[in-house]
């Protein structure tokens, strides 16, 4: 009884297993065996975002599930944190030699994977980019550049001085349109409740400084890229991707009816379909 108590904790530790690693930028969940495929959650979320997703993925691919510092569990680093999380990742793969990995990223971990391919094309074999964009601050400033987003403004210093109740209803705020799955907006706004104040307010920014809209010409891999149509009108969010992407060349953007940011749980059903379908080419 007691070998076979042992030889059961072996294979659940060969099954799924977390990585701290020498990168203190973010932590790595590993499951499964096969060809290896990184997946990258959003802004504030941990990699449970990923949950459903990595059930099935797992089956046939090694998944390596990232949480990123300050979120979750996950201890908060000092600036500049974006730019931090992408060298890191660098270091991880190519210290771990994952070969021809597939991105999977949502919102900014999209633009993480944009940003990662764009300077390393022959690394990764393909990007599945879910509801993420290039450019974060071109959709919210007009003639945007990176120079016209400040570190030290004053909404920034509104939420970092703000009390665990109004940042509870700011947060339930934001949730409430950020998906259509009634259970996972509890979810969501404890992952924001949960992060590191500091970086929520100026990793933020780190993120909307990004600009990738002409970066984006040097990726060659195939890149999907999946564009929720809920909270704006399908020929609205249809000339926002074109003109995000219009520098990626070797793109596929498929809109999604009915679904609000967190297309994996308001599409859950056609989103892992997607997926699997993709990941197996």
């Amino acid at each position: 009884m007691k070998t076979f108590r042992k030889l059961m904790i072996i294979s659940c530790l060969m099954i799924s297993f977390t990585i701290f690693s020498q990168e203190k930028s973010f932590q790595v969940e590993v499951t499964g065996k096969g060809n290896p495929i990184l997946l990258f959650p959003g802004f504030s979320c941990t990699g449970d975002v990923w949950q459903e997703t990595v059930k099935e993925l797992s089956k046939t691919h090694e998944c390596h599930v990232f949480t990123f510092a300050g979120f979750g569990n996950v201890p908060a680093i000092k600036s500049p944190w974006l730019e931090t999380i992408k060298e890191d990742v660098e270091s991880y793969v190519a210290r771990k030699k994952l070969q021809s990995a597939t991105i999977i990223g949502h919102s900014m971990g999209g633009s993480l994977a944009l940003w990662l391919a764009a300077e390393h094309p022959n690394t990764y074999k393909q990007l599945i980019i879910v509801d993420g964009l290039p450019s974060i601050g071109a959709l919210m400033i007009p003639d945007f550049s990176p120079e016209k987003v400040s570190y030290d403004n004053p909404f920034s210093k509104q939420q970092l001085e703000m009390d665990e109740s109004a940042f509870h209803k700011m947060a339930t705020q934001m949730a409430a349109g950020m998906t259509k799955t009634q259970e996972k907006k509890t979810t969501l706004v404890s992952w924001m409740e949960q992060a590191d104040r500091k970086t929520y307010v100026y990793g933020y920014i780190d993120l909307m400084k990004l600009d990738l809209r002409e970066t984006i010409k040097t990726i060659k891999i195939p890149v999907t890229v999946m564009a929720a149509v809920s909270f704006y009108p399908k020929p609205q969010v249809e000339k926002l991707y074109t003109e995000q992407y219009q520098k990626l060349a070797n793109k596929n953007i498929v809109y999604v009816d009915n679904s609000a940011h967190f297309i994996m749980f308001d599409q859950a059903e056609w989103f892992l379909k997607e997926v699997k379908k993709l990941v197996v080419k």
